[in-house]
């Protein structure tokens, strides 16, 4: 017992004489190093040195509780956190956001007014209807280049009426036949444009006939692709290829989803445009033609006073809408 005794107060001393040493030759980095040279040679005293107020030290994290083991490898330097930013702490930015969804899209419509040009009255009336209501006119009338620059200065998007061949013939000035070389359609259709000041495209005059013939109809798109002008397709006949063979050669169309008077009458009127508002509420756009009659003239401009929920907007607008569903379907 003595023995150990010795041994033990040779050991203390031995440790306090490496401590003054120490202090001696290192002075505060000895003191500074203390803890870690305690906790090495006599686990448990550690604890009793009270670290430097203004170290941070950071142990790894372990699973099950392990953080605070002594064996837990040691951060060389001091890991100081960075403040939480304010606007993480805002109540409204730990909120989920919301996706924004696109807003709901009105049903619209377009109305286009042919046959222009030669009943000077129905002109003028046509002429009082809403700006976006499109007016397209004969180009063989004399009367057609004053009235269609009147048109265009009151606001309406002007079209050239061409005359094209029906299946029961036509007998229209310079209309356009299947029939001719592509040569001779093109300078017809050159004389139609050439009638009509400030168009910005052209739809078909009667031409049952003509719309179905795919090569009859190429130097028609050829041309209005170099004018830079669209074709709207009356579809005169279920069996018109003027979209198809217009969309192979880069000219912008679209066709007739309603005809408002091709039964005269005012009762056929107002059912027309009531089937004008359902097609666009069904489908999202919806365009519809009508002529120069008085019934149609009347009623036209009383329905387009009133909310029918459906928005009126310009011919060419509404053509874009309608290949762009038509795209978004054949996508499908």
């Amino acid at each position: 017992m003595e023995r150990e005794s010795l041994i033990r107060r040779v050991c203390d001393s031995a440790f306090v004489a490496l401590l003054a040493g120490g202090v001696a030759t290192g002075g505060g980095a000895a003191l500074a190093g203390l803890p870690k040279f305690l906790d090495a040679a006599l686990p448990g005293m550690a604890a009793m040195v009270a670290p430097d107020p203004g170290v941070q030290v950071a142990r790894f994290s372990l699973p099950d509780g392990f953080a605070q083991s002594r064996y837990a490898p040691q951060v060389l330097y001091p890991v100081i956190g960075n403040p939480f930013p304010d606007w993480l702490k805002s109540p409204a930015a730990s909120l989920p956001r919301r996706v924004a969804e696109a807003p709901a899209i009105a049903p619209v419509m377009a109305i286009v007014i042919d046959d222009l040009g030669a009943d000077l009255a129905g002109t003028d009336r046509a002429m009082m209807l809403p700006k976006e209501v499109a007016l397209s006119f004969l180009p063989y009338p004399e009367t057609t280049p004053f009235l269609a620059e009147a048109a265009a200065r009151r606001g309406h998007m002007i079209l050239a009426h061409v005359p094209m061949q029906a299946f029961s013939g036509t007998h229209a000035p310079m209309a356009l036949r299947p029939d001719m070389t592509p040569d001779e359609i093109t300078r017809r259709l050159d004389w139609n444009l050439s009638r009509v000041p400030g168009i910005v495209g052209m739809n078909n005059h009667e031409g049952s006939r003509f719309t179905t013939d795919a090569p009859a109809l190429t130097p028609v798109m050829a041309r209005l692709k170099a004018k830079g002008l669209f074709f709207f397709d009356s579809r005169t006949s279920p069996r018109s290829a003027a979209e198809r063979v217009a969309a192979d050669m880069g000219v912008m169309s679209a066709g007739r989803d309603i005809f408002l008077d091709d039964v005269p009458g005012e009762e056929e009127v107002i059912r027309q445009l009531q089937a004008l508002v359902r097609e666009a509420k069904r489908t999202g756009v919806a365009i519809a033609i009508g002529h120069p009659r008085d019934a149609t003239l009347t009623h036209l401009k009383k329905f387009l006073s009133e909310d029918h929920g459906v928005k009126l907007v310009p011919l060419d607008e509404a053509m874009r809408l309608k290949t762009a569903r038509g795209l978004r379907l054949t996508a499908r």
